[in-house]
């Protein structure tokens, strides 16, 4: 593998190439009009422009990416994550013009992106799933009398769906037939396919995943879990591993049920087993993510591996490098997902320049960037600038360093959830490892956050004041 072009842009896009480069594999980048501009593009070996800003007018166009791809004889495509990491079509294609296709095949990208298929696949392996429909349902009527027999509350979920699309949670019967009718009609508008699947939905649920790595030599590992349970929207904002609350003995049960998942679509290269914990730690399996994960650098961290030189290494067809007993957990790390989002305004996009973009550095804290001073954010993309991710000895110490490197992060010009950051970091139910799923519902609002930020500018001036006050008593001393 001597050429590797990224299909993708921003932070993930520089750290494939980063690895890459450290491999002595030249990069090729693929870039629309608004990132003309962008570090992503100045970082590769070569750059070519594909297309009009909206993605269906670059990012997401597979057969140009191919053409590009062939005329700078690329020998593989990193598709990151995100616009064609998933795209069965996309893995044929690459396939078919002998070009490497960094991810699993094309087959196992089609089982684990429908969840019906999936639970189908898995079902062999005696997996505990979630109790619930086997098919996809359209018919109303029928989907009622379904759910009715699984209990109420339940939740309804479009088979093609992802990022909380086409999801809804329905608490009682009366509500049911509207909301079935939301979840079809919002699946149809976001994935062109209507059917939904029924479950029974996990009051209090943990989002524990593992993270998996399978070679083509029958070979399958996992690196131990991630708990990503503060989301907003059904979307992670902040990731951590290990988890605070898994036992070694149930650690070990995921991971071996995770590789279960693996083997049961024939699987290759990295992807991450999704699981709901719910509070008595029973666990369920939810999706498999047949790609990395945006949250991959705090897994690197605790098992001091580079997850894309592993991608890397499985795709040219060599053996995986590692075996399960040389992996251990070492330390604790944790991930902010630095959104150019307003967190007092529902976490709305926030668009605007960059007018100032500074970056923490130290020992133990790691920046994956996309952004620059002075650079607009485009309107066309996922929000996200950089994760920020920090590392410790314990889960305390991983907090601490993450708080003080939010407060070095400095931006003008658009609001970000770093602010958000500060607030989990320094709830209770956070630092106690005592929460779900439903950490923002529960304890975040904009009032909040502004009571916190309030409080931390009075403890600022009072310490400024003290400060002052101590000064002015030195000067006051008369020399003798």
């Amino acid at each position: 593998m001597k050429k590797l072009l990224v299909a993708n842009r921003g932070e993930i896009a520089i750290r494939v190439m980063r690895t890459a480069k450290k491999m002595g594999i030249k990069t090729v980048a693929v870039y629309s009009t608004a990132d003309r501009h962008a570090p992503h593009v100045k970082y590769a070996d070569e750059a070519v422009l594909i297309g009009e800003a909206p993605s269906n007018q670059s990012y997401l166009l597979g057969d140009k990416i191919i053409e590009v791809a062939k005329i700078l004889e690329v020998d593989a495509i990193h598709p990151g994550y995100g616009f064609l990491s998933e795209n069965a079509h996309f893995a044929e294609l690459c396939e078919q013009n002998n070009i490497t296709f960094i991810g699993p095949k094309s087959k196992a990208i089609k089982i684990m992106g429908s969840k019906l298929a999936a639970k189908e696949a898995v079902k062999t392996y005696n997996i505990p799933m979630v109790p619930g429909t086997d098919e996809a349902i359209t018919d109303i009527p029928v989907a009622k009398n379904i759910a009715k027999e699984i209990g109420f509350p339940i939740l309804i979920k479009a088979s093609a769906g992802g990022g909380g699309k086409g999801m809804r949670v329905v608490e009682k019967e009366a509500d049911f037939e509207s909301q079935m009718d939301r979840a079809i009609s919002e699946a149809v508008n976001a994935f062109g396919d209507g059917s939904v699947f029924i479950e029974k939905y996990v009051s209090s649920p943990r989002h524990i995943e593992i993270q998996v790595m399978a070679d083509a030599h029958g070979n399958i590992i996992h690196l131990f879990e991630r708990e990503c349970s503060v989301q907003r929207r059904h979307q992670k904002v902040v990731e951590e591993a290990p988890s605070s609350v898994l036992t070694p003995e149930l650690r070990q049960k995921m991971g071996e049920a995770a590789v279960k998942v693996a083997k049961s679509c024939d699987y290759l290269g990295a992807g991450t087993v999704e699981f709901l914990l719910d509070e008595k730690l029973n666990f369920y399996f939810l999706e498999m993510n047949t790609r990395l994960q945006v949250e991959h650098p705090v897994t690197e961290l605790i098992t001091d591996t580079d997850l894309v030189e592993l991608q890397i290494l499985v795709a040219r067809g060599e053996t995986l490098p590692i075996k399960q007993e040389d992996l251990k957990i070492n330390g604790h790390a944790l991930e902010l997902r630095v959104y150019a989002e307003d967190p007092l305004n529902d976490f709305l996009p926030s668009v605007g320049n960059l007018e100032v973009y500074k970056l923490p550095v130290g020992k133990n804290i790691r920046v994956d960037n996309g952004f620059e001073e002075g650079m607009d954010i485009p309107i066309y993309y996922d929000p996200m600038l950089s994760k920020l991710i920090t590392y410790g000895n314990t889960r305390a110490e991983a907090i601490q360093l993450m708080l003080s490197a939010i407060e070095n992060y400095q931006v003008e010009g658009i609001q970000t959830t770093l602010p958000f950051g500060t607030f989990v970091c320094e709830h209770e139910a956070f630092k106690s490892g005592n929460f779900d799923t439903h950490f923002v519902k529960k304890y975040y609002s904009p009032e909040a956050l502004l009571e916190e930020q309030k409080e931390e500018a009075k403890i600022a001036a009072t310490l400024a004041l003290k400060k002052y006050l101590a000064d002015q008593k030195l000067l006051r001393i008369p020399l003798k």
